[in-house]
């Protein structure tokens, strides 16, 4: 065996530092790899920390609410806080970033005088999910990086309003029965496991798809009574199974984790919807456009899926403040092209055909 093949060389280090390399050829950029490789070696360490943290649980004394209540008004679990302290001591140090944003933090975090301060903006979920904590379900971490605008040091939150095709990178980490880091740098999407042996992650899912036809759904059944016709429509059609209009048996799914949901999305297939309804008519939707759907939607894009609003391509949405709300959908693009369709073709009127008006089983009488 030759020197060279008794190292594992597919480490997440090794594939930022060539993946910049190509970007900058492209640019026709010369010169040492950029500062993104350094971020998102921050937000991988950060990841790690926060890996070692759930799986103590119980035995760090982590798991519980932590007594407090986010910008969100949302009760906040002990992960919740340890998590996003570990996200802002990780990164704010390194010289990469002008500022951050967290769900957890009503306004932008400031970069200390301390720290060097750099080009990109970093925005996170710290720990997605964290209703799962206590019964030990999938949980993760979702961040977005964008670029702070030319001559801007010291950002405020209208700096971090970018529509989010803008997104130079986009990831997320999940903490299930494996540690998995999946990102995308502008091209495809790809999966690093934790080696937990050696501390790194290694790429084991390169050049991540999200399959074109699927026979399952993810949505909040418990909501159904709330549903726009156009939804109701859609999850009717899907449990008519094969002597529907679909022809074929559909599967129900919904585990509460935004990022569990993506990840067996690109694993295996299928759609998400967390759409508006009428619960509350004032909301346009449940889960937030910065830190949560726009990194979600652009690995999905990159990955040959569609993310959308239910109405309109996501990506292409320009944020009006910071923690705002937005419906969302996403998966397999032929589905979501049809979810699409019933909201522009379908949703002012209850459909009167007789499988969708007294048979369907989240059917509403008007």
């Amino acid at each position: 065996m030759t020197t060279s093949g008794m190292f594992n060389t597919g480490t997440i280090t090794r594939f930022l530092i060539e993946e910049q390399r190509l970007l900058n050829a492209a640019a026709g950029v010369s010169g040492p790899v950029g500062s993104v490789t350094a971020l998102v070696n921050d937000v991988r360490l950060a990841c790690k920390r926060i890996a070692m943290l759930i799986g103590r649980g119980a035995l760090a004394n982590a798991l519980g609410d932590a007594g407090t209540v986010n910008v969100q008004g949302e009760t906040q679990m002990k992960l919740d806080v340890l998590a996003n302290e570990t996200f802002v001591r990780t990164n704010e140090w390194g010289g990469q970033l002008a500022g951050m944003l967290s769900e957890e933090q009503e306004l932008p975090y400031s970069i200390p005088d301390a720290y060097p301060r750099g080009r990109y903006l970093l925005l996170f979920d710290p720990l997605d999910g964290s209703s799962n904590i206590d019964v030990n379900g999938s949980v993760g971490s979702i961040f977005s990086v964008l670029k702070c605008p030319d001559g801007i040091c010291e950002p405020t939150g209208a700096d971090f309003l970018q529509p989010g095709r803008a997104q130079v990178c986009a990831g997320y980490a999940i903490y299930g029965p494996a540690t998995m880091l999946v990102l995308t740098t502008g091209r495809g999407v790809n999966g690093f496991t934790l080696d937990r042996e050696i501390g790194e992650f290694m790429l084991t899912h390169p050049n991540l798809r999200v399959p074109e036809t699927t026979a399952e759904f993810a949505i909040n059944a418990s909501n159904s009574r709330h549903w726009e016709p156009a939804v109701r429509r859609y999850v009717n059609e899907c449990l008519a199974g094969q002597s529907g209009p679909r022809g074929k048996d559909f599967n129900m799914r919904w585990i509460a984790s935004l990022v569990a949901e993506t990840h067996r999305i690109l694993m295996r297939g299928g759609v998400f919807m967390y759409p508006r309804d009428r619960k509350d008519p004032q909301k346009p939707g449940r889960l937030r456009l910065l830190y949560e759907a726009n990194p979600i939607g652009y690995l999905i894009e990159q990955a040959g899926g569609r993310a959308s609003t239910g109405h309109v391509p996501l990506l292409d949405v320009v944020p009006e403040s910071l923690h705002q709300r937005i419906s969302f959908v996403f998966g397999a693009h032929s589905e979501v092209e049809r979810i699409e369709r019933y909201h522009r073709d379908h949703n002012e009127f209850e459909l009167d055909a007789p499988l969708f008006a007294t048979r369907g089983l989240f059917t509403q009488h008007v």
